[in-house]
């Protein structure tokens, strides 16, 4: 998944008596064995790094089945801050998060990642969960603990432990940042959780009723129809801007766009596809457990190709819904999603909530630990509806009480899935953390910079 997270350089700290890289070769570790370590000098291909970095890589066995890969990379002398950042992943994972890595590094950080328990290119394919299921629990959440804990011994056995430890993620990356404050509160100091995929069986149920619906005759959205839809939605509630800024009052019906009787155009809608339209902005109602599935924000109609509408050419039976229950719940190949049921979705929250889901809004003991927390999210998120982070911040509110002290969710109007958008969605997401952290600065409204020096301010949600 694609997303962008623009962090600046903290101070930084020479580790004591830095023990040499390679020693780390023979470091003992729960669970896991060190792989290979060396330095990487800066630059040096596949991963030039922008300094010259101790990566030691390791492989954790926490169950049987399991094969959890992991990298830390530790910036050498002066460019290392003394401090650690784990970073999340997005989809089902299958790789190492390099690029998220590098952002780490960059700002001083000793960084660790893992492709979460199984490797694979294509991060919207779950055939590897089919027949494993120690390996689904590694996705969920045991592969956090194991990269979290294989890092922090080896930093100690480097020389130091790190002063401050931090968690960045966004989309299930920013799932199993919430996962780290619900199951291991007293792992990090502060976290980032960025349109988190927390809601995880919710999510997938409604992708898939929506697959199914679209997968009827004359139901599918197809990408041509988007811009029209797109712009029809602007003018009813763009107040002249590329984007909704109060996205909570936009009131936007697709039916103006009905086509003429006889005609269908990529510049007006079938009655079907109003009415799949419809389904999309208000959401559905899980008819297994009766829980409410929220839709997605007017606005970015456009970015719902690849999402929830197919790219030309590909169908619907190709993305996370259909991979989901194909493997994960049905465990049956020959699955296809025009086939879902109630049954399957109910088995789908019985089996695999419990594993998958970071919906506790039980974070006392990270609360009580000085733990805290700055989550975000796009309004025009086309994988992720922005309600369920809103839905999250009230679970907590009503769970604790006021939670200012250890919380912030900043809603971002116009940003799309963890970034990019028609608006000024750029944020330093780490840089108020560290404050709040380390210097006891809550963080009120932020700025989001754009293009040619655009912003907009982001006050927290209340």
């Amino acid at each position: 998944m694609r997303w962008l997270v623009v962090m600046g350089v903290a101070s930084v700290a020479a580790p004591a008596a830095a023990a040499d890289c390679t020693s780390l070769l023979s470091a003992k570790l729960p669970m896991a064995s060190v792989t290979a370590a060396s330095i990487v000098p800066t630059g040096t291909a596949p991963l030039k790094p922008a300094v010259d970095v101790c990566r030691v890589t390791v492989t954790a066995r926490p169950s049987a089945d399991s094969d959890i890969r992991i990298e830390l990379w530790i910036p050498q002398g002066s460019a290392w801050n003394g401090k650690y950042m784990q970073v999340g992943n997005g989809g089902f994972a299958g790789q190492i998060p390099y690029r998220t890595m590098a952002l780490g590094l960059r700002a001083g950080y000793a960084v660790a990642g893992t492709d979460t328990g199984h490797q694979t290119e294509d991060a919207i394919d779950a055939r590897w969960a089919l027949g494993h299921p120690e390996k689904v629990v590694d996705f969920g959440w045991r592969s956090i603990k194991a990269t979290g804990d294989a890092a922090k011994a080896l930093l100690a056995a480097y020389g130091t432990s790190p002063k401050r430890a931090y968690f960045l993620g966004c989309s299930d990356g920013g799932r199993e940042a919430l996962m780290a404050a619900q199951r291991f509160p007293q792992d990090y100091d502060g976290i980032v959780a960025g349109a988190p995929a927390s809601h995880w069986t919710q999510l997938m149920a409604s992708a898939g009723l929506l697959d199914r619906t679209m997968s009827r005759p004359k139901f599918a959205l197809t990408a041509a129809k988007l811009p029209a839809l797109q712009a029809a939605a602007l003018k009813a509630c763009g107040g002249g801007k590329p984007w909704v800024a109060t996205p909570q009052q936009c009131r936007f019906d697709p039916g103006v766009l009905a086509c003429k009787p006889g005609t269908d155009t990529a510049q007006c809608l079938t009655r079907t596809e109003i009415a799949t339209v419809r389904m999309v902005y208000r959401g559905q109602r899980d008819p297994a457990t009766g829980k409410q599935l929220f839709g997605l924000r007017p606005g970015a109609e456009a970015a719902w190709q690849g999402w929830l509408v197919p790219d030309p050419g590909q169908t619907n039976e190709k993305g996370f819904a259909p991979s989901y229950f194909t493997n994960l719940v049905r465990e049956d190949a020959n699955f296809k999603i025009a086939d879902l049921t109630t049954a399957d979705l109910k088995k789908s929250e019985v089996k695999l909530a419990p594993v998958l889901n970071a919906t506790s809004p039980d974070l006392s003991a990270f609360r009580a630990r000085g733990g805290k927390l700055i989550q975000y999210h796009g309004w025009n998120d086309p994988a992720i509806p922005p309600d369920y982070s809103l839905a999250y911040a009230a679970s907590l509110k009503a769970k604790l009480g006021d939670t200012r002290d250890f919380y912030r969710l900043y809603m971002v109007p116009g940003m799309l899935h963890c970034g990019g958008g028609a608006s000024p969605t750029r944020v330093d997401w780490i840089k108020p953390l560290e404050a709040w952290v380390e210097g006891g600065s809550p963080p009120g409204t932020l700025n989001a910079t754009g293009a040619e020096g655009a912003t907009q301010e982001l006050p927290p949600t209340p």
